[in-house]
């Protein structure tokens, strides 16, 4: 299930009887770890399922999932570039993915096909299992796509001291403030917008931040969002930062590591949040049968 035959990228349903079958769906989609996760999930708790890829043409999300879900297919996980897509497929929306804007987790039940987001509740649980505390912290985070959009409630939801959306132009940061405003007031966090400019400001940027969480894709091209003026107003050595990329080092960990501070990859937000969706199409009774974090050490080995 881990080669990457083109066979691999369209996962029939059909083909597979007597087992569960689930795919994820992305373009591209090869080099994706889902299948070897959710194989692991499935051992763990004696599932007998089958997890594969699919690969939709880029404008064609909705035609493959339509043919997945009526050949049998009962979840989908969905990733970079279809998390729109998904939102607008499926017919019950939860309320974290209704806030998130997005879908990354699909399923059918009783004819009807719901959609939640699982990647905050992933983050979360990843910062937590690393020690991180998050209650009455201040977090910075970069960039106001719909990565960062996705994790926004999750954070909120643990009470942070202060949360601050920076990114490059202010508008998109100012929305995701206004949208999440009442949840904020509701925990009594300090919601904030930013530009990525105003962190090179000691005035605009009066203090350093005890979690960085970088939401943009800079870390794909070795780039990061943060110059080196706002590194030294962001980070100090009990900073964390938190590149949402996985599998490398990017500018921005280096960035951190320089001014002392701890890092991580995003590998097991991809595990936590994997867990989740297990669980939403599996069943909560197996939280106890599966275990993200020996998955996690597998995979980083």
């Amino acid at each position: 299930m881990s080669s990457n035959t083109s066979a691999d990228l369209h996962t029939d349903p059909s083909l597979y009887s007597g087992l569960d079958v689930y795919a994820v769906a992305g373009n591209p989609i090869a080099h994706s770890k889902s299948p070897n996760i959710h194989q692991r999930f499935a051992e763990q708790s004696k599932q007998a399922i089958h997890y594969g890829r699919l690969q939709p043409d880029l404008d064609g999300f909705v035609k493959a999932a339509k043919i997945f879900f009526s050949a049998g297919g009962k979840g989908m996980n969905v990733t970079v570039p279809f998390k729109l897509d998904a939102q607008a497929f499926a017919d019950e929306l939860t309320m974290r993915a209704q806030l998130a804007g997005a879908v990354n987790t699909l399923w059918v039940r009783d004819g009807k096909i719901y959609g939640d987001n699982t990647d905050g509740a992933g983050l979360v649980r990843d910062l937590l299992a690393q020690g991180i505390a998050i209650h009455e912290s201040r977090i910075l985070l970069l960039g106001a796509g719909g990565a960062a959009r996705g994790v926004i409630g999750p954070l909120l939801e643990q009470s942070p001291k202060c949360l601050v959306i920076a990114n490059r132009t202010s508008t998109k940061a100012d929305e995701l403030v206004k949208l999440f405003a009442n949840l904020a007031a509701a925990k009594e966090v300090a919601l904030e917008s930013r530009t990525l400019s105003d962190l090179e400001n000691s005035e605009k940027s009066p203090y350093p931040f005890d979690l960085v969480i970088n939401a943009t894709a800079a870390g794909l091209s070795d780039a990061s969002p943060l110059s080196a003026a706002a590194v030294v107003n962001v980070f100090t050595p009990s900073s964390f930062a938190y590149d949402m990329v996985y599998g490398k080092t990017t500018a921005f960990m280096q960035q951190a590591l320089q001014r002392g501070a701890r890092i991580s990859d995003g590998l097991g937000m991809l595990v936590e949040q994997a867990a989740d969706a297990f669980l939403l199409w599996r069943g909560t009774d197996l939280a106890k049968q599966i275990d993200p974090r020996s998955v996690l050490a597998t995979l980083r080995s």
